[in-house]
């Protein structure tokens, strides 16, 4: 699918973002198709990397990581063998949620999902700070959580 998405590839998508357990018959009768013909363009969107996958969402604090905690980091230098370190560092931490590489004063903005404040220092001190290349971090910790959710075709 190597064009623009049709008015019927994101009514499909929307659906599927509102709630991606939806059978192909209950899909095709929300957008207007036989089941065939959606499903074969489900295919084709995720064939296509529209869809990259589907998932639960999950209630972290039910989970028992109920702390979250914003971090930003600033290497030493931002080349790239040391943004390919602290990357791979990261990617081996399962209390760091999100990792983005920023633009500005900081290099990366983590999110870190723990069960309390004694978590999070654990993880701190024995984790994040003995990354090499890691010069300094800033943490935040967010009161509650006003808006969240995935961008929206509709």
């Amino acid at each position: 699918m190597g064009k623009l998405l049709d008015p019927l590839d994101r009514r499909i998508l929307a659906q599927l973002q509102e709630d991606g357990r939806l059978t192909h018959r209950e899909l095709a009768d929300r957008v207007g198709l036989s089941p065939t013909p959606c499903a074969r363009r489900v295919r084709m969107l995720e064939e296509a990397g529209y869809i990259t996958g589907f998932t639960a969402l999950l209630d972290e604090a039910r989970l028992g990581f109920g702390f979250s905690v914003f971090v930003s980091v600033k290497l030493d230098r931002q080349i790239g063998d040391q943004l390919a370190t602290f990357e791979k560092a990261i990617a081996l931490c399962p209390e760091v949620v999100d990792c983005w590489l920023m633009t500005g004063n900081r290099d990366y903005l983590l999110r870190i999902a723990v069960a309390d404040l004694a978590e999070y220092e654990r993880f701190l001190t024995g984790r994040l700070t003995k990354i090499p290349g890691v010069a300094s971090l800033e943490s935040s910790i967010p009161i509650r959580r006003v808006k969240g959710r995935q961008s929206r075709l509709v």
